[in-house]
């Protein structure tokens, strides 16, 4: 793979392209600069949109880059869901949270984060991206958001090839280190666009259970299912404490998850690794505890 990474920082002078909402799913793929990063969410350079989602033999899991999921909620505490676009290159046709996407390399203002804006839990270049992105693919207005009222919960590490959409040699997937951002506001005009969204719509707690059973027949995507199955019950069920307080924020950690087995596989091959890799790093640890 051919990359044009270049070290990047939170400071940089880079010209803030033309970034065009309109662009073609394909534009999109090619002028987006993704932050790619290491483990640890370090910045470590940028590539394009298309690069950082190739799954291969070289990069069996693509390239491990920067991305948010913006959790909108109502007044009524129910939950906004949109279902993927069939014409989206990955994971078309899933329902999944309000908004997932990229913060990109060379905007200004900055859409990089850096370890200070993540210990102190403003991360707002996740923030501004997603502000971008609820306008793109939901049609809901900049002008009618706080950007002080998304609240930062923590990170989660997981990939996933989309084999489900493009069988089991699929060059696509996703490898991301993900910005939990949650936000509740009445009242908001959502106007998707269609090469973004199909559908969407608000739901209680309860009503996403349902959906998400296997008799419905819907696919979800697999950052979602993760986030649903091991936070988001919890996070959903205080929801005002959620907002307001800090009981549920985690700003050290970076939870890491490989995928269910429907996701594993692609042209990388690519099988268990975060949980075997976490399993590996505690029974290190306890082998080199002193004995008591």
């Amino acid at each position: 793979i051919q990359l044009r990474a270049i070290m990047a920082t939170a400071d940089s002078s880079a010209a803030a392209p033309q970034w065009d909402k309109n662009m073609s799913q394909e534009d999109f793929m090619y002028k987006d600069e993704c932050i790619l990063l290491d483990k640890d969410d370090n910045v470590v350079g940028h590539a394009n949109k298309k690069i950082s989602h190739v799954f291969s033999g070289e990069a069996p899991r693509a390239l491990l880059h920067r991305a948010f999921s913006v959790f909108l909620f109502d007044g009524q505490g129910r939950l906004l869901l949109q279902k993927r676009a069939a014409s989206k290159i990955t994971f078309p046709n899933v329902w999944t949270n309000t908004c997932c996407s990229h913060p990109l390399y060379g905007f200004t203002p900055t859409e990089v984060d850096t370890p200070d804006d993540v210990a102190n839990g403003t991360t707002m270049g996740a923030k501004r991206a997603a502000i971008r992105k609820l306008d793109h693919e939901l049609g809901i207005s900049p002008a009618a958001l706080d950007i002080n009222k998304f609240k930062f919960l923590t990170r989660l590490h997981y990939w996933a090839a989309d084999v489900v959409t493009h069988g089991t040699e699929a060059p696509w997937g996703e490898h991301e280190i993900d910005y939990i951002l949650f936000y509740q506001q009445d009242g908001l005009e959502v106007k998707p666009h269609p090469e973004e969204v199909d559908d969407f719509k608000y739901v209680t707690l309860e009503e996403l259970q349902e959906m998400m059973k296997p008799e419905s027949g819907l696919l979800w995507s697999p950052w979602f299912r993760i986030i649903v199955e091991r936070f988001l019950v919890h996070w959903w069920k205080d929801l005002t404490e959620t907002l307001t307080t800090e009981k549920h924020v985690d700003l050290k950690s970076i939870h890491r998850f490989d995928p269910t087995a429907e996701h594993m596989g692609g042209a990388g091959k690519a099988g268990a690794w975060l949980d075997v890799t976490e399993e590996a790093k505690v029974n290190d640890a306890l082998a080199k505890a002193p004995s008591a």
